[in-house]
């Protein structure tokens, strides 16, 4: 079932499993403010059945980042410019980023668990993106880099927090800092992703990832990944007492249902 396909995102969803798709394979993908707010719209409209998301683009690259013409003077129709953005009030240049985020935050939400199947170059914002999701599963032709220190610029897509997270502050500093390119199989031995296959074989291995994903039962996986989520922002002791607190929770649940 098709539930949104504008602005070159759609979202199907089959049953438990919700797939979004980079439809723009012409442009590798290109991102754009329109994009951002379809994907944003995606998150939205998740029905509560849908346990794994799946994030995948069409076409030989995952996404290339941001469209060349956010660059230009004019900027794209509708929208204002990076010039624009620069000269203008403090206020309003923080929301128009954070508003940008949002289409980067949804991902991580307890409720679903989501994979980014990842082909060709993932740069920049689309680094980013793919760094938004829980899991990723790359092809062993994949190339990530963040090119926005290049430009003059920083990632600003809520990247950085998990970047750091997964491979630590030094590689992070080196990998942002020279805007290399990271090959699939560093990425998997680094942590970054969590399994390289081949080209023709990244759709098919998301989808066993995602079957995997729904054998054990919802509320086991929702409190494990909050578990996880929060275990860096916790002191071992409150760690524990979140574990003990969360246990709980699982085990009334399961008495009522004994009854």
């Amino acid at each position: 079932m098709t539930l949104l396909d504008t602005d070159g995102v759609r979202l199907t969803v089959d049953d438990a499993i919700a797939t979004v798709t980079l439809t723009n394979p012409a442009k590798r993908n290109a991102q754009t403010p329109a994009l951002w707010r379809a994907l944003i719209e995606a998150g939205r409209l998740l029905p509560g059945t849908v346990r794994v998301v799946v994030l995948r683009g069409e076409g030989r690259s995952f996404s290339a980042g941001l469209d060349r013409q956010a660059f230009t003077p004019e900027g794209f129709e509708g929208e204002p410019s990076f010039v624009d953005m620069g000269r203008g009030p403090e206020a309003e240049l923080d929301a128009t980023i954070a508003a940008y985020q949002e289409a980067f935050t949804w991902w991580r939400r307890n409720d679903i668990v989501s994979i980014a199947a990842v082909q060709g170059h993932a740069i920049g914002a689309g680094f980013q993106l793919a760094l938004a999701c829980d899991l990723r599963i790359c092809a062993d032709d994949a190339q990530f880099a963040m090119r926005e220190t290049s430009l003059g610029l920083v990632p600003d897509l809520a990247g950085t927090h998990p970047l750091v997270s997964l491979v630590g502050y030094a590689r992070a500093l080196e990998i942002c800092a020279t805007g290399r390119f990271v090959h699939a199989e560093e990425a998997e031995r680094t942590g970054l992703a969590n399994l390289v296959v081949p080209a023709a074989e990244l759709d098919a291995t998301a989808r066993d990832l995602a079957a995997a994903l729904l054998a054990a039962p919802r509320d086991a996986v929702i409190e494990t990944k909050a578990l996880l989520r929060g275990a860096s922002d916790r002191t071992f002791d409150e760690q524990r007492a979140a574990e003990r607190a969360a246990q709980g929770r699982r085990l009334r649940d399961l008495a009522e249902l004994a009854e």
